[in-house]
């Protein structure tokens, strides 16, 4: 039996780019259409989110960087600078550059990365790549939090790519986000691509909301997890994941 047909039905919603529901186009449920990730009541995440559309396109950045560059004008101002000074005459149009720089992610989706890299391969044991440097904008306060990903997977008849991963957490860490969100995305977008048996990945990022701000804890770490498939249900996988990732 084609291990593609024996899988659950999975619920298809339609999601912007950062994976939340569209309020204008909702479907009801199929009867039967969700799956079991090993938890009472958790249910698989939606079919094909890593086929998202574009959310901005290079043509976007430019039509939209001279009115980016003003609102950053009007920001230094509103704090009591001149832009007009010389170290400043070119701030907004650099801070509007770097912006969209900080979001390019906006302008990429999975399928541009993987559809060339998916490999059939017979193997068969845990797949980790450790250590990807991650930069990502808090979408509370945009300042950035920065860290590393940790992402393992059982692979089931294909394997991806080794430097795909990082290109996938590129792509999901360019945005506005917050951690939680971020380590789901990441993991959905294996899982939905490559229906491997399993999914593990592990984000450990200092917040300079936290740093330079408010509480302005210098040393504390967030770590976030999200385990699926064989990772959420097997105690034993998790663990050799856990501890692979911290050796």
């Amino acid at each position: 039996m084609d291990p593609a047909k024996s899988r659950p039905l999975l619920e298809k919603k339609a999601l912007n780019c950062n994976g939340f529901l569209r309020e204008d186009k909702k479907e009801p449920a199929a009867a039967g259409s969700r799956g079991d990730v090993g938890r009472a009541g958790m249910s698989t995440p939606p079919v094909d989110t890593w086929r998202e559309e574009r959310a901005r396109s290079e043509e976007d950045n430019e039509l939209n960087l001279p009115s980016l560059a003003t609102a950053y004008g009007t920001i230094l101002r509103a704090l009591g600078e001149d832009p007009g000074r010389q170290g400043l005459l070119k701030t907004p149009w650099r801070a509007a550059t770097a912006m969209q720089y900080f979001t390019k992610g906006y302008q990429e989706t999975i399928s541009d990365v993987l559809n060339d890299a998916i490999f059939d391969e017979d193997h068969d044991e845990m797949v980790i790549v450790k250590d990807i440097d991650m930069f990502s904008m808090c979408e509370h306060h945009l300042v950035p939090f920065i860290g590393k990903v940790h992402i393992g997977y059982l692979p089931n008849k294909q394997v991806l790519g080794l430097s795909k991963l990082a290109r996938i957490v590129e792509i999901y860490s360019r945005r506005l986000q917050v951690q939680e969100r971020l380590t789901k995305q990441i993991a959905i977008a294996i899982t939905e691509a490559l229906h491997p048996s399993g999914v593990g990945v592990v984000v450990e990022a200092t917040h300079m909301c936290m740093v330079m701000r408010g509480v302005q804890k210098m040393n504390s770490k967030t770590v976030t997890s999200t385990m699926l498939g064989v990772f959420r249900e097997d105690p034993k996988t998790r663990e050799e994941f856990l501890t692979l990732i911290r050796s």
